[in-house]
């Protein structure tokens, strides 16, 4: 019998891979991003103290009024800007950029781009 690979399954071994040589820390967190179907999540965290310090979303209350007509793409561009300028706020400057296990091609390109665009070192 053939087992059907999941694909979520392939990508969280892929993360879990990821995850052995990226750590956050204070001075350069790991800017991590997550997608679903529909919306893009991205927050960086601090793995030494285990917090997340600053998060954006394409469900934010921000974005969610401007993503009318957007593509998937724009709207993880701006999730990026977005999450770039919250950093900046709070001090953070470097990160350490966590792919999440997914190519980095499309939306998680997108994210790191307008990330950058922002401001954000990785």
């Amino acid at each position: 019998m053939i087992k059907t690979v999941d694909r979520n399954v392939a990508r969280k071994v892929r993360h879990m891979r990821l995850r052995k040589k990226i750590k956050g820390t204070e001075n350069r967190p790991r800017l991590n991003v997550y997608k679903s179907l529909k919306h893009t999540y991205v927050q960086i965290i601090n793995d030494e103290a285990g917090h997340t310090l600053v998060s954006a979303s394409t469900l934010d209350p921000e974005l969610r009024d401007k993503l009318g007509g957007k593509t998937k793409k724009e709207a993880a561009r701006m999730v990026g800007d977005l999450v770039a300028k919250r950093a900046l706020e709070k001090g953070i400057k470097k990160v350490v950029f966590d792919r999440g296990g997914y190519v980095y091609h499309g939306r998680v390109q997108e994210v790191a781009a307008g990330a950058r665009e922002a401001g954000l070192e990785f």
